[in-house]
């Protein structure tokens, strides 16, 4: 039987619109690998670069062997609707992981806004490497600074415990950081050296600030890198602060997506967990 022009053309047209798709899988596929294996070379190996890098050999893997996998999938019944499946839920996880990214945006957007009084600037850790800040934990740093010194009436206080093989913890290591890179007296600023986690770094600064007569109601300033200032604002929230104020330090543009990527991840487990 012959097929209509309008049977033809709807034909050619889903064909153009395979083809195209293919294309953007090992395109995209193909960055993502890329970047996530560069990152994973010079020692990046985390959820952030590995999953990725899984995702998009996925895709590259989709786009060169389309018409392989599908007539794989096709074949069997139970393999066909778990294509499909699967296919549902990545599109349902890229939908929350744009919601994700947008709301990121939107806070540290907020966070740019000019800083009011506050009563103490905690700055939280990101970990140190031979005694000194790593480039995350010296962006925190910078940022915080300029703060400290336009608020000198505000407590300033460092937070981070002491690492594997470290024999400093890591709020002593930033106490020095901000006291030789920028001028800021070693004894004007707070150690708080025991915490391992975001939930600890609040939790017993909290402490701290209460000896030293600061009410978390009042407004405290919350510095951490700006993939990190929503999960931090929920915990800061969760523990009491009533006034967290959220300054975002830039995360180089290198390692930004996988940094937002494996956030949108701890975000999800500390919600699991009940952080928040």
């Amino acid at each position: 039987m012959k097929k209509s022009p309008l049977h033809h053309k709807s034909e050619t047209m889903a064909k153009k619109l395979l083809t195209i798709s293919r294309v953007v899988l090992v395109s995209a596929g193909t960055v993502i690998a890329i970047d996530c294996a560069v990152l994973m070379a010079v020692g990046k190996i985390n959820f952030g670069t590995v999953v990725p890098f899984l995702l998009g050999s996925a895709f590259v893997a989709h786009g060169i062997f389309w018409h392989a996998i599908r007539k794989f999938t096709s074949q069997n019944p139970f393999r066909n609707r778990l294509w499909y499946a699967l296919w549902l839920l990545f599109f349902i996880w890229l939908m929350s992981f744009a919601l994700f990214v947008f709301s990121l945006q939107q806070q540290i957007k907020q966070s740019a806004q000019p800083v009011p009084d506050v009563a103490a600037v905690i700055v939280l850790g990101s970990g140190t490497v031979e005694g000194k800040p790593t480039p995350t934990l010296a962006k925190r740093l910078d940022t915080a600074a300029p703060l400290i010194k336009s608020q000198p009436k505000a407590l300033a206080l460092t937070s981070g415990g002491i690492g594997i093989g470290q024999t400093h913890s890591e709020a002593n290591i930033m106490a020095s950081y901000l006291h030789e890179a920028h001028g800021i007296a070693f004894e004007h600023i707070l150690q708080e050296g025991k915490s391992t986690s975001t939930a600890e770094n609040l939790i017993n600064s909290q402490v701290i600030l209460e000896t030293k007569g600061v009410s978390i109601k009042a407004p405290v300033a919350i510095v951490t890198s700006d993939f990190h200032t929503i999960r931090a604002a929920a915990i800061a929230r969760h523990q009491g602060y009533q006034q967290p104020i959220m300054l975002a330090s830039p995360t180089p543009l290198s390692i930004r997506y996988n940094a937002w990527f494996r956030e949108y991840f701890a975000f999800a487990s500390g919600w699991l967990l009940g952080e928040y």
